[in-house]
């Protein structure tokens, strides 16, 4: 399966001042993240517009962005409530960290009989840790994504999971 080039990483939601800066929902890990991006873009007519990130700041849970080329109030009103992207080489994922993109629509398999449970359809972030949202013949079950359930993550293949008796019922 083709991964996404370009990943949504937050929502301009407001303007910050008169010069373009735009206040920004953080949809990565944390905001932290999202500021030390190098770019931005946003989706055009199904083209993406590169935004050199001239400076970046957290604001409590939200980012600040100074873009190259967004640089007055008129721009800046215009972009506000638009998701903006990044890409995905601009991130550097942990050894064995993924995105939840990526993961959506891998099969449910168990390691040992080859059982297929489901298709992942969401990932909810809890807080504590992930919860998968997943779509079975019976309709949609919740799995916490911890490793007493979570076997192994095959980007390629499927998520192996152990569920315990009922999980799927």
């Amino acid at each position: 399966m083709a991964k996404e080039k370009y990943l949504e990483c937050g929502k301009i939601i407001n303007t910050h001042g008169v010069r373009g800066v735009v206040k920004v929902e953080s949809y990565c890990d944390t905001p932290r993240v999202l500021a030390e991006l190098p770019a931005v873009y946003r989706k055009k007519a199904g083209e993406y517009i590169k935004y050199d990130v001239i400076h970046a700041s957290l604001q409590k849970q939200f980012v600040l962005l100074t873009l190259d080329g967004l640089d007055t109030l008129e721009k800046a009103i215009e972009a506000k409530n638009e998701i903006i992207y990044a890409d995905r080489d601009d991130f550097s994922l942990s050894e064995g960290g993924y995105f939840i993109v990526d993961l959506i629509g891998l099969p449910l398999v168990d390691p040992d009989s080859g059982e297929k449970y489901g298709v992942l359809i969401d990932v909810i972030n809890s807080g504590a840790s992930d919860i998968y949202v997943v779509k079975t013949e019976n309709g949609e079950a919740m799995i916490p994504a911890v490793p007493e359930f979570i076997k192994n993550i095959d980007l390629d293949n499927a998520i192996y999971i152990k569920p315990i008796p009922g999980m799927f019922d």
